[in-house]
């Protein structure tokens, strides 16, 4: 689990294919630093695991399933990467439960700056506005966003400087893609509501 809260600008090394899947390295010295074996880095808002660490990079094994169900399908290496380690019992939970579990790929529709920071409006997936309420939580490309208006077709964020400094959004541009994974709690209210319909 992850609070959305980016540690780290990491930067994608290599890509090393075997048939549909492959192992991605990726440099972040500060996750890394006490990373081991079998630890979760999320890594553009995907939960990966880290199977191996040398120096001030992590290397994860990416199947086919998450190349195509996320963003990570288009990454090469020198792309810069937002990175979050799980959270521990100790950890500030300063953004919104977040699990590492992509629900759709968006893509920035525009930016609008002002006064220092920036309004972002994504284009959603068909049918993920219904997970999407206006003051709720959202992550973006592992960002833990609050969202500023919405409708069926898209939503808007408003970043503020260190969001645009420290993460992959201050410097993706209109028609980037981007990982959305919509407030978990959203989709278990959403079966429970449906359960309840169906018993009656």
């Amino acid at each position: 689990m992850f609070t959305g809260i980016v540690e780290e600008l990491g930067e994608v090394v290599s890509l090393a294919w075997e048939g549909d899947g492959a192992t991605v390295t990726v440099r972040g010295p500060l996750v890394v630093s006490d990373a081991k074996h079998g630890d979760s880095i999320a890594v553009n808002g995907v939960c990966l695991t880290v199977i191996s660490t040398s120096g001030d990079t992590f290397e994860t094994e990416v199947m086919k399933e998450t190349f195509d169900r996320s963003s990570l399908g288009s990454i090469a290496p020198g792309e810069r990467v937002n990175l979050e380690r799980a959270v521990t019992a100790a950890t500030r939970l300063g953004g919104h439960i977040v699990q590492g579990h992509v629900d759709g790929v968006g893509t920035i529709a525009s930016k609008n700056p002002g006064g220092g920071w920036e309004d972002v409006r994504i284009l959603l997936p068909e049918g993920m506005s219904r997970y999407i309420v206006e003051k709720g939580s959202i992550t973006v490309d592992g960002i833990s966003l609050t969202v500023v208006a919405v409708d069926d077709e898209s939503f808007t964020v408003s970043l503020i400087p260190t969001t645009l400094e420290l993460t992959t959004l201050g410097r993706k541009q209109p028609g980037a893609l981007v990982n959305l994974e919509v407030d978990v709690i959203a989709k278990y209210v959403e079966k429970l509501v449906a359960a309840q319909r169906g018993a009656k």
